[in-house]
């Protein structure tokens, strides 16, 4: 077993030898990271090429991937370029064209978890039950649906895309079709020449839409507000562009940060709804010009939002798709379902299969439900008004807790793993501090956190996110706009390149617990 130097008091009953025939002990391990797709992944990679060798990932399906492993829809793709949808230290030459598709994606994530020897460290089947926070012993019990475990540190890798939105329609649970989401598609009910339905025109739906449209016998689309959608830039990767990722140093990293840093002028964009409506509004208009002629359709897919207000889609397949025959648009949410009859407003008819792609629980997570502070009160109790954390990542009232992809964390102009990257970064730097100056636990103090808050607000003032006239998944219950970064990502990342220790409320560790050896669990 190895030996890992934990500043952490010394406990009888925790450091009693996990080798003792006796010994009733918890396993416990430094870092426990919740999820095994891109945040959880990237989290372990870097923590093991930074040396802390003392984690675990629990996972609660039988792989790695996370919303890649789960969305196998047809159609499945990224609608960020390759290059940027991965991370910078696990670089990756093999992509096949411009936007991953969520095959190559998955794979990416396999080889990673292989790569960089960190399969072994997870533990497959074990869904969060509940984690609580342990004042007087400054570490986390965490309860799986395999067993407790114990943690200095817990990283919430869970992401905002893990669980489905099903809407709780009148004669859903008696509906004598079959019904599924579209992050939970089942590929054994055929689609051929069957009555098709598909709730929601969002960045699923408009992925899924052409690529089943050859196939079944007719396809209504359920649209209660329209999306903006602009032509999507994809292309095969020449021979020429492959052999320089693979042979010409720098050439990737280059191209990588070109894109990264080209994409922040989205945010320009997005901070004034009129130049939006000039430029990125105007190409989705196009678009939709282009394909679909004057009249009642064309009129109904027109968003009266400015775009960016909820996320511009791209696609080159969907407006043709729509423009088919066998599809037809009704403008109307779906209201019952009665037999197999799908009612939306005056519209009423057969459906043999019903599609829901209707996103996911993304303000109100449903894992802030499972995390307790020292007094039992739960995250999700905590953010009763709204979720924030400083950063996205830290909450105050939950020592050693770091949230990745938190609250205004998501993005509307580039990847998430840039954020993600950023966010594991500003970890490493924590944990540094709390082995340097033995620390035991770390707390983001209120006022610090209420001040971001307050500021992340400030920016949201005249941006099209705030004033762009529609409804999206970016707001809460409150309806504040909890999701979204209203900034650069490089300015995200200048936030977070250095834990503040001044900004946190320490804990040391006595004097007689610094040089505490620990023997860990086997790995």
């Amino acid at each position: 077993m190895a030996q890992q130097s934990l500043h952490r008091p010394i406990d009888p009953e925790l450091d009693a030898p996990a080798s003792s025939p006796d010994s009733r002990r918890t396993p416990h391990t430094r870092v426990a990271i919740i999820g095994a797709g891109f945040s959880g992944l990237g989290t372990a990679i870097r923590l093991a090429q930074k040396g802390e060798d003392d984690f675990v990932v629990f996972e609660r399906a039988d792989e790695v991937g996370g919303t890649w492993r789960d969305n196998i829809y047809p159609g499945a793709g990224c609608d960020v370029m390759s290059l940027l949808y991965s991370f910078s230290f696990a670089p990756y030459t093999g992509w096949k064209s411009t936007f991953g598709k969520r095959d190559e994606i998955f794979g990416y994530l396999l080889r990673a978890a292989e790569q960089f020897d960190v399969r072994r460290r997870i533990r497959f089947g074990h869904a969060l039950e509940r984690a609580r926070w342990d004042d007087s012993r400054k570490l986390w019990r965490i309860q799986t649906s395999q067993g407790e475990w114990t943690a200095d540190v817990l990283v919430l890798g869970t992401g905002y895309l893990s669980e489905a939105s099903l809407p709780d329609l009148p004669g859903i649970a008696g509906f004598e079709g079959q019904i599924m989401h579209s992050s939970r598609w089942d590929p054994s009910i055929d689609l051929a020449g069957k009555r098709v339905g598909i709730v929601g025109t969002g960045a699923s739906a408009i992925q899924i839409i052409p690529s089943i449209q050859p196939l079944v016998g007719s396809l209504t689309i359920y649209q209660r507000t329209p999306a903006w959608v602009a032509p999507k830039p994809d292309k095969t990767i020449g021979a020429g562009e492959v052999w320089l990722r693979r042979n010409a140093p720098g050439y990737q990293r280059f191209r990588r940060n070109f894109n990264k840093y080209g994409r922040e002028i989205v945010v320009a964009l997005l901070s004034k709804p009129e130049l939006m409506k000039k430029t990125l509004q105007g190409s989705a208009l196009s678009n939709l010009h282009a394909v679909i002629p004057e009249g009642p359709l064309r009129a109904a897919l027109t968003p009266d939002y400015v775009a960016g207000c909820k996320r511009v889609l791209f696609s080159n397949g969907y407006y043709p798709a729509i423009a088919s025959d066998n599809v037809s648009v009704v403008t109307t949410g779906v209201t019952a379902l009665d037999g197999t009859r799908v009612i939306a407003g005056d519209d009423d008819r057969e459906i043999d299969v019903l599609v829901f792609a209707t996103g996911f629980h993304t303000a109100e997570r449903p894992v802030a439900r499972l995390i307790e502070d020292a007094d039992g009160r739960t995250l999700a109790e905590h953010w009763q008004n709204g979720p924030a954390a400083y950063l996205g990542t830290t909450v105050a009232g939950f020592p050693n807790l770091f949230l990745m992809l938190g609250p205004n964390t998501a993005l509307g102009h580039s990847a998430q793993t840039v954020m993600i990257e950023a966010q594991i970064g500003y970890l490493l730097s924590a944990l540094a501090v709390m082995n340097k100056r033995s620390v035991a636990s770390v707390e983001v103090r209120r006022d610090v956190q209420d001040s971001f808050d307050a500021t992340v607000r400030e920016r949201f003032a005249g941006t099209v996110w705030q004033d762009g006239g529609c409804a999206s998944w970016y707001a809460d219950a409150s309806g504040r706009n909890s999701s979204i970064w209203p900034s650069t990502t490089t300015r995200y990342s200048r936030l977070t390149h250095h834990f503040d220790p001044s900004e946190y409320r320490l804990t040391t560790v006595s004097a007689r617990a610094r040089d505490l050896t620990m023997e860990s669990p086997a790995r």
